[in-house]
């Protein structure tokens, strides 16, 4: 018999963990590692799952654990600071009609569930390991771990994120690069009248939102331009997020009162990266935030991220041959779907920062949003 095909996935986080529940499907045998030794540790607050991401996790077959852990709905609207609110629109539904337009979800549940499908998929994970050395000829690589293993493959996925060390080490210099944005997130208790992702514009913030994740949980966020990071202490983070909430009016003031652990809080900024001409060198292919990321005005980071797992594994698990040209039609057919994404998120955000009041920000995310309709 011939032996199995063998791969190599460094980082579990949802492009990670995809793609080996995919692969191994496919009776591909997968070792992933997660350098983090809690797999679950700082999965963040919350999550927007647009109706594409939710047909990459139904695929997945974890969509009725999302479904159960998430909150569904269709619409969003638009608030004056003051809690008015001034429009409502429908969500498209980027799944399909079959699927909601949107889940919110806690993102420690989505990485759960993601957890709890690779376990069962019988691939074997190592935690707390990161791979130290990578070494590629044209039949393989032999990756050494820094847990003193070392093993050979047939590929190398890296999907280890936005500073991914897959990314230096096979010679792509692209970095993320800081957008003028940054972002306030935490989790708080859900008022009872929070039934939909509702964004105020305006205020002290550029956008000051929330998203449903549960029967009792909320994700709230408020977007502001960049500090320092450093000249910002921990200690202080609930009572910056709570002051900036507090000039908000509707569900704002119930929310804000929630907001009292500073360890509950979370700062980033807003980064940018697409990585230009191929996701791959010889024998080791990039994934997800690896190659691409945007500030989440149109809430596709984690739905980009899953669609490269599903393309990725799909023409693995088809191919006679893993080659070049290969991994470059994997390339070709992402490049085409996320550089749209990528730009009209980029574009929502500087149009903000910019103080532009004529933007037509909503007809750019029409456009955007409907080219995600089609499979990807």
């Amino acid at each position: 018999m011939t032996a199995p095909r063998t791969v190599l996935v460094i980082g579990g986080g949802a492009a990670g963990s995809a793609v080996t529940i995919l692969l191994r499907r496919a009776g591909i045998a997968v070792d992933l590692i997660e350098a983090a030794a809690n797999w679950n540790a700082g999965a963040g607050s919350g999550i927007t799952l647009q109706g594409n991401a939710l047909r990459v996790l139904r695929e997945l077959g974890v969509w009725e654990q999302v479904q159960a852990s998430g909150f569904g709905f269709g619409s969003v609207g638009i608030t004056a600071p003051d809690g008015t609110v001034l429009h409502v629109a429908n969500d498209l539904r980027t799944g399909g009609d079959d699927l909601p337009a949107t889940v919110g979800m806690q993102r420690p549940e989505l990485q759960r569930v993601l957890i709890e499908a690779v376990r069962a998929s019988g691939a074997r994970v190592r935690l707390g390991t990161r791979a130290e050395r990578l070494d590629q000829d044209a039949d393989g690589v032999t990756v050494r771990c820094t847990d003193g293993t070392e093993g050979r493959y047939d590929l190398v996925v890296g999907a280890d994120g936005l500073n991914s060390a897959t990314r230096a080490a096979i010679g792509i210099a692209d970095k993320p690069e800081p957008t003028g944005m940054a972002i306030w997130r935490v989790a708080t208790p859900r008022p009872a009248g929070v039934t939909r992702t509702d964004l105020a514009y305006g205020g002290p913030a550029y956008i000051a939102g929330y998203c449903p994740t549960g029967d009792t949980t909320l994700y709230a966020y408020v977007v502001e331009k960049n500090r320092d990071r450093a000249a910002i202490p921990a200690a202080s983070y609930a009572d910056e997020m709570r002051g900036l909430a507090s000039a908000y009016g509707g569900q704002w003031p119930e929310i804000a009162a929630h907001i009292t652990d500073p360890a509950k809080v979370n700062y980033t900024w807003f980064d940018r990266l697409l990585v230009e001409g191929s996701w791959h060198r010889g024998r080791v292919v990039l994934v997800g935030d690896a190659v691409h990321c945007c500030p989440p005005t149109l809430a596709q980071g984690a739905a980009m991220s899953l669609e490269d797992a599903l393309v990725l594994a799909e023409l693995l698990s088809g191919a006679e041959t893993w080659d070049d040209a290969l991994l470059q039609a994997y390339y070709e057919r992402r490049i085409t779907r996320v550089r749209p994404v990528v730009e009209a998120s980029v574009q929502i955000g500087q149009w903000q920062l910019d103080g532009v009041r004529d933007a037509d920000v909503p007809g750019l995310m029409g456009r955007t949003m409907t080219l995600l309709r089609e499979l990807p």
